[in-house]
């Protein structure tokens, strides 16, 4: 018997570089939950997301916020102050999910592999990015769906790299490129769903590859071994849980010519559109789009 989850509000679109990605999970999260009896509302959420909650007698909330504001704590604070529950990781997991620069140093506290890395906080910091050699990605610390990176080949692109991500972001973070291919495993519960293989033309799975292009291939099965592949979803639940994630999520990571992987980020709300990588993990593991959310939606029933 499906659980009664009363007035549901589904968090989208807010004011951060991914709200044009938010609208397009949102609304479809909204319709399969329609689809499946929920009273689902939308929710755009503005400066005034408490007010619309509470006059909305809302008993519940499903966040779709990417990015800033609603990835990174701020929501989740805001609804644990008025005492609302709510999917996915709490403010912490949240935070640090958002902060790759904090993520990967917790991560290498704890002994997991992820590239190596330098911290720019301004310009005349562009030349210590130098030392990690070439090629080197170059992202703002607190973006998500690759927005501002750019990939270095050498020194003297440097300055333009951190010119574009320091647009978005006081903290902008260079990073060693791992040459091999990208692999991202989706998370719900303490459950790692098959992993998937990403192929781009592109230089890189950029914007542009993960939501307009045609000719991105995603592959499931992946291609590894079962033993490799189990252990790929087993570091990915470790880094997840590690970084204080849980409901659900998402952890990418590449592959280098040795087959070592290297942890990149965690994504504590993942895309749901057409072009999302969790719904196909899901749909490679049986469980259709609406079962996925209702899934995440039964993780507002947890304690925070």
């Amino acid at each position: 018997m499906r659980r009664d989850f009363g007035k549901v509000a589904v968090l989208m679109g807010g004011d951060s570089a991914e709200r044009e990605i938010s609208l397009k999970s949102g609304s479809a999260v909204l319709k399969a939950l329609q689809h499946q009896g929920v009273d689902a509302h939308k929710v755009d959420a503005g400066s005034d997301l408490l007010q619309q909650l509470k006059q909305g007698h809302f008993d519940r909330a499903f966040i779709m916020l990417h990015g800033r504001g609603g990835e990174d704590g701020v929501v989740q604070g805001a609804l644990e102050q008025i005492g609302m529950p709510y999917t996915g990781s709490g403010i912490l997991g949240s935070s640090l999910g958002m902060d790759k620069y904090r993520c990967k140093l917790l991560w290498s506290g704890c002994q997991l592999p992820t590239p190596s890395f330098v911290v720019m906080r301004c310009e005349a910091d562009v030349i210590l990015a130098d030392e990690l050699g070439y090629p080197q990605m170059i992202k703002p610390a607190h973006e998500g769906s690759s927005i501002g990176m750019s990939r270095v080949l050498q020194q003297d692109e440097l300055k333009q790299a951190w010119q574009v991500a320091s647009q978005y972001d006081d903290l902008v973070l260079a990073e060693t490129y791992i040459d091999g291919p990208e692999y991202t495993i989706a998370i719900i519960g303490d459950e790692a769903l098959p992993v998937i293989r990403l192929e781009t033309p592109n230089e890189f799975y950029d914007y542009e590859a993960k939501y307009q292009s045609n000719s991105t291939q995603y592959h499931s099965p992946c291609g590894l071994s079962s033993e490799k592949e189990s252990a790929i979803q087993q570091l990915a639940l470790q880094a997840f849980q590690v970084s204080g994630a849980k409901g659900w999520g998402r952890v990418d990571l590449m592959l280098d010519s040795c087959e070592t992987p290297w942890l990149i980020e965690v994504n504590t709300v993942p895309g749901m559109t057409g072009h999302s990588l969790v719904p196909m993990a899901a749909k490679a593991a049986g469980i259709s789009f609406d079962q996925l959310v209702l899934k995440i939606l039964a993780t507002s029933m947890e304690e925070q």
